[in-house]
This record gives C-alpha cells, structure tokens and sequence, in this order.
C-alpha cells in the first residue's frame, strides 16, 4: 500500500436514474485505517470533504512516522575484548573454511569514528576491499580480527563481526588522511569497523 502523503478516498457516485438508484460504499483507507461505510443513510462526501480527510490521515502519519523495528532497537552487540585491546562482536558467525595467512580475500566494511561519523565505507563504492590478508596491506587490527588469534575466533566466510580497533593495532599516532593540518582519522584514534568477510577472491 502507497504511504505516499496524498489524499486517499474513493467514491463511488450514484448510478442510475429515479427512485431505484443505489449508492455504493465508499472506502477510505490508510495504512493503518480502514473504514468501510454504507451510504444509504448519508449524504455522499464532497470533494473537498474527501481532500480534506486524506490531508489529515496523511498530517497524521508524518507527525507520527511508523518505526522500523530494527532500525528502533539499540545496537545489542557486546564486544569481547582480547590482551591486545582489540575487541569483537560476531553479528552473523558465516561457514566454510577459515582464511589462511596471505590468502587474497574480498571483504565488506563501514569505519567508524568513536563519534559514529563514518570515514569509509565500501558499500558505498559498490565494491568490496580485496587484499592479502595476514601480511600488512590493512592495519594489524583488520588482519587479527580476521584471522583471529588471542582468543579471538577467525572470520568464516559470509561472517559479520564488529571489530573495536585501538589506536596501537590502527593508525596510532599519525592517524590518516591528514593534509592541512586535519585528519580523516584523527591521531590517536579508535576505530570502530562492521566487517563483512565474503571470502576468498
């Protein structure tokens, strides 16, 4: 059904001519109303009766937006902490084999600021990160929270973890994308990544 903030009522006017002529029902409807009236008793709704009951169902549904019931409930997502600082939060455990060091792999991520400002997202580009995983080309956070190790279980394929990435094991002091003086990353920050391991490329 349209939630389009339009009026919605439809009549259907009388038929016919003389005493024999019926009047149909007329219905109006919203997503969360539905009235269905006989007219036998009543006189049929002028135009502008119809225009005005649809511009209040609709006055009423943007003053009081439906929620979504994911998008509602707070992130319950309760990180594991390993000796390193980096923390984790498996959202979704995947299945398949566990990467290996070095094996080229496709992942998916949002970075995050401790503010909750994004500073990348391949979604966002449409194409997932593809890089050698245990060897450096990602910061040692991503390649331990992958991989795994100090408690930390390794990503499966189709798996989605939250990794807390602190600053030693992510830009650390120097931070990232600094030119005139700001920072995309700003030194000495924790990162916050939604990981989505695709697997092997």
């Amino acid at each position: 059904m349209s939630s389009l903030p339009l009026p919605i009522g439809i009549y259907n006017p009388v038929h016919g001519l003389g005493s024999h002529a019926r009047r149909k029902p007329w219905i109006v409807q919203s997503s969360a109303l539905k009235l269905n009236l006989n007219t036998t008793n009543s006189p049929p709704l002028s135009r502008r009766e119809a225009v005005g009951i649809g511009f209040c169902f609709s006055l009423v549904q943007f003053l009081h937006p439906r929620t979504d019931a994911a998008a509602a409930a707070p992130d319950t997502c309760e990180y594991t902490e390993a000796p390193s600082g980096l923390a984790f939060c498996d959202k979704a455990i995947g299945a398949g084999p566990q990467p290996a060091k070095g094996l080229l792999i496709k992942a998916h991520y949002i970075g995050r600021l401790p503010d909750g400002k994004v500073f990348d997202s391949s979604y966002n580009r449409g194409k997932p990160l593809t890089f050698r995983v245990g060897v450096g080309e990602v910061i040692k956070g991503w390649d331990d929270g992958i991989l795994g190790g100090e408690g930390i279980p390794p990503m499966l394929p189709g798996g989605k973890r939250k990794l807390k990435i602190p600053p030693a094991l992510g830009y650390g002091m120097r931070g990232a994308g600094c030119r005139g003086g700001s920072c995309i990353i700003p030194p000495d920050s924790v990162l916050f990544f939604d990981v989505e391991f695709i697997g092997k490329a």
